[in-house]
């Protein structure tokens, strides 16, 4: 059974199983870390995040799990991490389109 706390991110769930598996970067300093990774692996976090999330909220409804507190603190988690991940999408997006409005 699997329950679904935030609906926005299913493609995302759903598209996991195509997407090739991503090593971490770990960058030493002075190294340059490829941004297509860096959103990859936030997104990824972000994600499994979420799926932890899920998993508390059916271990707690299945009575596996019977500390409410554990699991509220695991959705608090998720969604904060999701809402950062959409202020940081808002602001790339606004980057862009002060990029393109610029003058040649």
């Amino acid at each position: 059974m699997s329950v679904q706390f935030n609906p926005a991110i299913a493609n995302l769930q759903q598209t996991e199983a195509l997407r090739p598996s991503l090593q971490t970067v770990h960058a030493p300093q002075g190294t340059k870390v490829d941004f297509g990774n860096a959103v990859q692996q936030s997104l990824d976090k972000v994600n499994e995040k979420q799926g932890q999330a899920n998993q508390s909220i059916v271990d707690l409804l299945s009575g596996r799990q019977q500390d409410i507190n554990s699991v509220v603190a695991d959705v608090a988690k998720a969604d904060m991490s999701f809402k950062m991940l959409v202020g940081v999408r808002n602001k790339l997006v606004e980057a862009y389109k002060e990029t393109m409005r610029m003058q040649i």
